[in-house]
């Protein structure tokens, strides 16, 4: 993309060159690790990781290593996401990070009227255009030729994008959970047709660090204390 748009720019007035054909993006989303409430966090960005978080994100990052090489490395300007990104940005040794404001924590329409009974009406629809964004502006075909996303985020964000990919009632995002670090993998074909490659993969953390679904427990990283 970066290569047609040079081309276009160093072009002779009046000269024209042919569109880009398209190529198939493959896009992981990430959603960030481990963190805790933190009362004196900035009310709009929330809380950092724990040091479970950043011990997840490690794993994560060593197994991203192996993958063909991102083109871009997106993040949400929330903490947590961003000194995820941060760390995987480290260890794959990848350009600058891009802070994407659409890509923050928000909570969509969903069946579950019992999650939503104290959340406006204008505010999850705010959250559904703001996620509309990024699917109609990210999730199509590379230009030319094939590139690969990370998106940093979260697990609503997250989601509702699979709902998307798949062409289903985006009202039924809550019934998945995905797990803190864990990859979603999504392909979006030439034709602009998707598939989902992967969804909430956390096969980079043993057990005792799978942490953020509705099946895992509390865990940290401390020494447990002496038997008495």
């Amino acid at each position: 993309m970066r290569l047609a748009l040079l081309l276009l720019a160093l072009a002779a007035p009046g000269q024209v060159f042919a569109a880009a054909e398209p190529a198939a993006r493959t896009i992981v989303l990430v959603r960030h690790g481990h963190y805790a409430p933190d009362p004196t966090a900035d009310p709009e960005l929330g809380p950092g990781l724990t040091d479970l978080g950043v011990a997840q994100a490690r794993l994560l990052g060593a197994r991203l290593k192996a993958l063909p090489r991102f083109d871009l490395v997106l993040a949400s300007p929330m903490t947590r996401a961003q000194e995820t990104a941060r760390v995987l940005v480290e260890d794959l040794d990848q350009a600058p990070i891009e802070s994407v404001a659409d890509l923050a924590e928000c909570t969509p329409p969903t069946r579950r009227s019992d999650i939503t009974a104290t959340i406006d009406a204008a505010e999850l629809e705010t959250c559904a255009n703001q996620l509309d964004r990024v699917f109609d502006t990210r999730f199509k075909p590379a230009a030319g030729q094939a590139d690969r996303l990370l998106m940093v985020c979260h697990g609503n964000v997250t989601r509702y994008l699979i709902t998307r990919a798949l062409g289903v009632d985006t009202m039924a995002w809550l019934e998945m959970s995905v797990g803190h670090t864990s990859m979603t993998t999504i392909r979006i074909e030439a034709d602009g047709s998707t598939r989902l490659i992967a969804a909430g993969d956390v096969g980079h953390l043993p057990p005792s660090l799978q942490t953020g679904t509705i099946a895992d427990i509390e865990r940290n990283l401390l020494v447990p204390a002496p038997a008495q």
